[in-house]
């Protein structure tokens, strides 16, 4: 399989022009692969599962922002907080964000695996102890950081809090009270910017591997996860 064929989806953000013509679309393989094989700007590094459009209509940078969620079916508004971070901090980061969370999550698994671009499965576990879920992940943490066909969210309804690693690698944090989580972050050195953009906001491309589908396999296994 060659390295363009690796990508397995373009994500081209509506409305960003009259003709939204993907920057990818007159490259050469040779032009392509070398854009694609650029994981550093500046002093952040990108994971292996995303990179921005040929044109760097958002280049990729650390920090975190405030914004909201609108729930119209229940008439409410919810905070988020989303946050990135550079490839050498960020699954330790995801480790920490989870703590706020409670000592049991529910989890939901998502996946574009065996989708061929039809959108993705979404996998759920009840009541699972948070020191398991996170050794388990400890034992994919190559998946969860390189593969762009993956995300997991875990969350307590309880209080009620969610936090999600999506598959752009970003870190997406939703509830009324998110305070605790921005004290993490911070900690790890990232900056709040308001006007930062993420690169789900613009063009961009997953990958994955071929060796990530049998992964992601064992690891719903081990999840006990199920539709």
């Amino acid at each position: 399989m060659s390295f363009l064929q690796r990508f397995l989806k373009t994500n081209v953000r509506q409305g960003r022009g009259p003709s939204s013509t993907s920057s990818f679309r007159d490259l050469n393989e040779d032009a392509l692969e070398a854009h694609l094989g650029i994981a550093r700007y500046g002093r952040f590094m990108l994971t292996e599962a995303v990179r921005p459009s040929y044109d760097l209509q958002v280049v990729p940078r650390a920090g975190y922002r405030y914004d909201s969620y609108v729930d119209e079916q229940a008439g409410v508004t919810i905070p988020v907080l989303m946050a990135a971070a550079s490839r050498e901090t960020l699954f330790d980061l995801f480790l920490e964000l989870l703590d706020p969370l409670g000592h049991e999550v529910d989890l939901v698994l998502e996946t574009s695996h065996s989708r061929a671009g039809r959108g993705h499965d979404d996998l759920y576990r009840e009541h699972m102890d948070l020191p398991v879920l996170k050794s388990v992940l400890c034992d994919h943490e190559r998946l969860l950081l390189d593969d762009g066909c993956l995300g997991i969210a875990a969350l307590n309804p309880g209080v009620p809090l969610e936090v999600q690693f999506d598959e752009h690698k970003l870190l997406v944090m939703y509830g009324q009270e998110l305070g605790e989580f921005e004290e993490i972050i911070a900690g790890y050195g990232l900056k709040r910017d308001d006007s930062l953009k993420f690169i789900t906001e613009a063009e961009h491309v997953h990958s994955s591997r071929d060796e990530f589908a049998d992964e992601v396999e064992e690891l719903k296994y081990r999840l006990g996860v199920e539709c």
